[in-house]
């Protein structure tokens, strides 16, 4: 089955790129099958971000927050002997 692909190029420090390597060879994978999967690993991460941060933005539409104050003094009191229960809205 043919996949449709595209070559990117990137211009990354030695250090990075002998670290790819090495770890290519110990996978027994080529260079490529690493990045690919570092790629996809990052794109995953910066989707999840994303979708995360528009669900916050949603959130704080709809008046769904929390005081500062209030989070701050429980974060506070959490070292001490008598910790707050967390503050809900």
């Amino acid at each position: 089955m043919a996949t449709d692909t595209k070559v990117l190029t990137a211009h990354v420090p030695l250090g990075l790129a002998d670290k790819v390597d090495a770890m290519a060879a110990r996978l027994e994978r080529s260079r490529g099958w690493v990045m690919k999967q570092a790629l996809a690993a990052w794109v995953d991460l910066e989707e999840e971000r994303h979708r995360m941060t528009l669900e916050a933005l949603a959130d704080v539409d709809a008046g769904r927050v929390i005081d500062h104050r209030a989070i701050q003094a429980w974060a506070d009191s959490l070292g001490t002997d008598r910790p707050l229960p967390p503050p809900v809205q």
